[in-house]
């Protein structure tokens, strides 16, 4: 298992959008994205602040990808 980047909340939200995923609301600081088949997830979009591990494999699992096609879409 590849050790993955610790992105900020727009680059993760940037990720999603390039498989389908769309922006349906924003609260706050938190993007909530959903997919034309029904996945969902939220994204924080906080300034200055890095996604931690573990929130990034909750949003990668409920995206059901995988932690290399997301390091590959990242970049």
């Amino acid at each position: 298992m590849s050790r993955l980047p610790r992105p900020r909340g727009k680059q993760v939200l940037a990720v999603p959008g390039q498989v389908g995923f769309e922006v349906i609301r924003i609260r706050g600081s938190h993007h909530f994205l959903r997919h034309p088949d029904g996945r969902a997830t939220v994204v924080p979009v906080h300034a200055g602040e890095q996604i931690g591990p573990g929130l990034l494999n909750k949003i990668l699992a409920d995206c059901e990808m995988t932690r290399e096609e997301f390091a590959a879409l990242l970049k």
